[in-house]
């Protein structure tokens, strides 16, 4: 919990966060604010997380999925009746010439250099008219030992998707992925667990599929002009066979195309899916699609770049630590997502606050210099520091 508090309020530096939490003699934030009694000494924090098996933090994902679920807020997220849109993709969080351990993945350079990393493959829900994110359990591309064949994305990705069904057997799963995905091992894998899947399909990775498809004289499509002029163009075709194998299976394939007002190809890109399409499904399909630089962009690049210091060494560790410092932090933006989809007073400090990174500079200086009882009194203050004060006055 001291872990994750510092990841909570978006720390880069673990050992100063705990530097400020001890200050305080009788009472302090971690104590009042996440249940912590005694704060642990930096190396021995980092030595009892190193301890943990990653997999125990699996039930804490799956809860809060849950609540998420009973409370009926993935209706709003569902792309078709009881079926949400997973968008997964790969991502390095550690790297270092020097620092490793036997679960590290290793690049050997030609100048005889070896570069060593972590990696996930990372999965969240998604839907193209909500700005929320909501990651799921991730599952660690990491060698087993010293040994064994390096471990992949795609492997990774299957290990997930089993695993995804596994805690969420009555939830039906949209998989959306990159071009790496779309080939028939992985597609096959996704069905074997029941769920759908839309991947993206580039001519580079599927010559035989744009070859058979181009032998048509027209396929069956949809323009839609907006009302900035820009013309939505829309083709596809069922049951098409993904390759030239005589075990191939037959895909059914879409595409669009974005042109501006002046003729312009402004975007485009294809997928496959299960999913029997029509004019009445196309556009639904297709924004889905487009949903998965979600991932990239509102998870990836915010974990990155927006303040949770994702790729910071937090330290490696022998056996869990690196790992479990990723989990902390993908937890804390998992809650702060939940806040945002969900919490009033949460939202209200957003809108007061005008950016997400200034509300918790905001937060993180509260908890610097007041012992604050809840988490709701730290957003009241902020929402009604007139109010706060009075009381404050009244009670000294």
């Amino acid at each position: 919990m001291s872990a994750f508090a510092c990841m909570y309020f978006q720390e880069p530096s673990l050992a100063q966060f705990q530097l400020r939490m001890e200050k305080e003699l009788h009472k302090n934030n971690l104590r009042t604010l996440f249940g912590v009694e005694n704060i642990p000494q930096n190396s021995q924090l980092r030595d009892i997380l190193d301890a943990i098996p990653s997999e125990e933090f699996a039930p804490i994902f799956k809860d809060f999925f849950e609540r998420l679920r009973r409370h009926k807020h993935f209706e709003d997220y569902a792309i078709f009746p009881n079926t949400l849109l997973c968008v997964i993709d790969g991502t390095q969080y550690h790297s270092s010439k020097d620092v490793h351990c036997e679960q590290c993945l290793h690049k050997e350079h030609k100048n005889g250099e070896i570069t060593y990393s972590h990696g996930v493959l990372q999965g969240a829900i998604m839907h193209p008219d909500k700005k929320q994110v909501l990651p799921v359990m991730p599952e660690a591309i990491q060698n087993k030992d010293g040994t064994e064949k390096q471990d992949c994305e795609i492997n990774a990705s299957k290990r997930f998707i089993a695993q995804l069904k596994k805690d969420h057997p009555r939830q039906g799963f949209i998989i959306c992925g990159d071009g790496l995905m779309s080939h028939q091992p992985m597609i096959e894998s996704i069905r074997d667990n029941g769920m759908h899947y839309l991947l993206v399909a580039k001519l580079g990775d599927h010559t035989y599929l744009f070859e058979w498809l181009n032998e048509f004289d027209e396929l069956p499509s949809l323009e839609i002009i907006d009302e900035k002029g820009r013309i939505h163009r829309y083709r596809w075709k069922n049951a098409v066979p993904l390759h030239g194998e005589a075990n191939a299976i037959t895909v059914n394939f879409l595409e669009y195309h974005l042109i501006n007002p002046e003729g312009k190809i402004t975007y485009r890109n294809s997928w496959v899916t299960d999913f029997e399409i029509s004019k009445n499904n196309i556009v639904k399909l297709v924004q889905a699609g487009r949903c998965r630089w979600k991932i990239e962009n509102e998870c990836f690049n915010t974990l990155k770049n927006q303040g949770y210091y994702i790729e910071h060494n937090y330290g490696h560790g022998k056996q869990y630590l690196s790992y479990n410092m990723y989990l902390l932090t993908l937890l804390a933006f998992y809650f702060h997502q939940i806040f945002e989809l969900t919490d009033g007073a949460y939202q209200a400090c957003r809108v007061k606050a005008g950016s997400k990174r200034y509300l918790w500079e905001v937060f993180r200086g509260t908890v610097g210099f007041l012992v604050m009882d809840s988490w709701e009194e730290i957003m009241d203050l902020y929402l009604n520091p007139d109010d706060y004060e009075v009381t404050k006055t009244k009670k000294s």
